[in-house]
């Protein structure tokens, strides 16, 4: 039982399986919507290898299959680097106003390839787990 200052706690906080990081580079993605395929240029927020969080002008269903191609620009590199992968879509954030949505992306296999661009493509650091 609790005094009536105490505030229950879990004694397992929660812990992410992946750092993330505040990357804003555009995210090509590809989506089945009914018969078609559609596609919608976004602009990731923060990514870690196992997903990522992208602002869109348009809506994504939730637990739609996803593919996309995020062009990374690391530091090292003469050219933009292609990041490929697949998920779902796991959340979607309406923006009021129309301003946009937010889209959480899971990925089915780690973007392994990110492990090695990370130190140099980072733009905003990374983001503390909650």
């Amino acid at each position: 039982m609790h005094s009536s200052g105490e505030v229950a706690r879990s004694a397992y906080p929660q812990q992410r399986k992946y750092r993330r990081f505040r990357l804003h580079y555009p995210v090509h993605v590809k989506f089945a919507l009914g018969d078609s395929v559609s596609e919608l240029q976004t602009l990731s927020q923060d990514v870690s290898i196992g997903g990522l969080f992208l602002q869109a002008p348009a809506p994504i269903p939730q637990h739609c299959p996803v593919s996309f191609v995020m062009m990374v620009q690391a530091s090292r590199a003469a050219r933009p680097i292609e990041l490929v992968g697949e998920g779902k879509v796991v959340r979607v954030e309406a923006h009021g106003s129309g301003a946009g949505f937010g889209i959480a992306v899971e990925c089915n296999r780690p973007i392994s390839q990110m492990e090695n661009y990370l130190g140099s493509a980072r733009t905003g650091g990374e983001i503390p787990r909650s």
